[in-house]
């Protein structure tokens, strides 16, 4: 059960007794059914449930956050100890504001995003058609997992904020094998059990296998290349966390410096909305409590906005875009617009180039440069006038941010909901077609 809001008062009333002049209570309860499989057949089921509760505590400039799962009276009572004895010790902030006063409205359609008629039998059902298309799309074996979550979330702030919504939503992630180099993987995760596909992410996974058979190693250098969703997801996801006004203010974002200015060609426009209904990341209000908003960052080339929450806003003489992170703002739900191509269309712009249908473990060199690399996996492929000539293997991605932004020539109307565990801001992602980009070989 979500911690109350009569127990959350008592444990605000604590924090003020110690000095607290701001504090903000989260609780979460997420009730989780997980069905994991492999050599397909389902291999684990099972449902748990989690607790947690966050505590976020100022004595005017001196900020502290800490949290617990932990939901018994005394692990209550260690919370507040050590949300009060880290607040009491952490030198004053220059980025502070005091939470926002509400109480605020919200819309009713993202208060309560509750799923209906999904039991375990149905659950299943979707691995079992997942499965049944990756073999049928040319795939040996099948692995993966799908977990359905049901979050009940409730905040309280001394904002006058008392405020809670129900979410559900499912993920979908699947790896089809045809042999032991020849891989594919393909995932969705979303608000909407119409909008997840289970045949289709077992498709996309199996097809990639089955087309990466007997990969082959190509030399180093620079290619145009067509970049997959998961992929675009993991390169867009950077982009908009890197948009928070903290990391701006720190000096650890590429962006930093560029608001105003063009960032990228006019191929991309990238927004966060968490205000769509039934999306992965859709939310009513953020850790403050402000109402949630779209909100763009990129358009016309030109980086439109940083995503601040009210301290960030205050120090950057702006309003807040409602993206706390009561300390880091952050992105809720990305969304790429426009494009009017198809993939297919797409690699027809290739003479020579590269596909690129997944990455994992991008590390930068130079975060404020923007300097970074990650490790092709699964089906990487050498196209040639515009078709599949083999698959590739052995070649990382190290190429930098803001030159790939300016180097995307289109984007593909087909978009697709990403979320696994490489993306965990929910990306509604395309395809990309880039110039130029740069590969380099892993050495020894």
């Amino acid at each position: 059960m979500v911690l109350s809001f009569k127990r959350a008062k008592a444990l605000m009333t604590q924090v003020k007794e110690h000095g607290a002049t701001d504090s903000a209570i989260e609780s979460f309860t997420t009730r989780t059914y997980m069905i994991r499989f492999a050599n397909n057949e389902v291999t684990v089921s099972k449902r748990f449930e989690e607790e947690s509760v966050r505590l976020y505590v100022a004595i005017g400039p001196q900020r502290a956050v800490t949290g617990t799962t932990d939901v018994t009276a005394s692990g209550l009572k260690l919370l507040v100890n050590d949300a009060l004895r880290l607040v009491k010790n952490t030198p004053p902030s220059d980025m502070y504001a005091p939470l926002p006063a509400g109480p605020f409205s919200y819309d009713p359609r993202l208060l309560d995003q509750r799923i209906k008629g999904v039991g375990r039998e149905r659950l299943v059902d979707m691995v079992e058609a997942a499965v049944n298309n990756a073999l049928s799309a040319g795939a040996n074996r099948v692995a993966g997992s799908l977990v359905f979550a049901k979050t009940h979330r409730s905040l309280l702030t001394t904002g006058g904020v008392e405020a809670e919504s129900h979410k559900d939503t499912i993920e979908l992630s699947v790896r089809a094998f045809l042999d032991g180099e020849s891989s594919g993987q393909f995932a969705l995760g979303s608000g909407d059990l119409n909008e997840l596909n289970p045949e289709l992410v077992g498709w996309e996974a199996g097809e990639i296998a089955k087309t990466a058979k007997d990969p082959r190693e190509i030399s180093e250098g620079s290619y145009d290349t067509v970049i997959g969703p998961m992929t675009s997801a993991n390169l867009l996801e950077e982009v908009g966390s890197m948009a928070s006004a903290f990391y701006v203010d720190l000096g650890m974002s590429f962006l930093a410096g560029l608001l105003g200015k063009e960032v990228t060609s006019k191929a991309l426009t990238l927004v966060d909305d968490p205000t769509v209904p039934r999306t992965f990341g859709a939310e009513a209000f953020d850790e403050e409590g402000l109402p949630t908003k779209r909100t763009v960052l990129i358009e016309g080339e030109v980086l439109k906005s940083y995503l601040h929450n009210s301290a960030t806003a205050r120090k950057f003489n702006t309003s807040s875009t409602a993206n706390a992170g009561i300390i880091v703002p952050h992105p809720h739900n990305l969304i790429v617009e426009g494009g009017t191509s198809t993939v297919n269309k797409l690699l027809t712009k290739l003479d020579r180039g590269i596909l690129i249908t997944n990455d994992w473990y991008l590390r930068y060199q130079d975060i404020s440069k923007g300097d970074f690399s990650t490790i092709t996996r699964d089906g990487l492929f050498l196209i040639r006038n515009g078709t599949i000539e083999h698959a590739v293997k052995g070649l990382r991605l190290s190429d930098n941010f803001l030159r790939l932004l300016k180097n995307i020539e289109e984007v593909s109307m087909e978009k697709y909901p990403i979320r696994w565990w490489e993306v965990e801001v929910p990306v509604r992602a395309p395809y990309l077609l880039l110039r130029d980009v740069r590969f380099t070989r892993p050495t020894s």
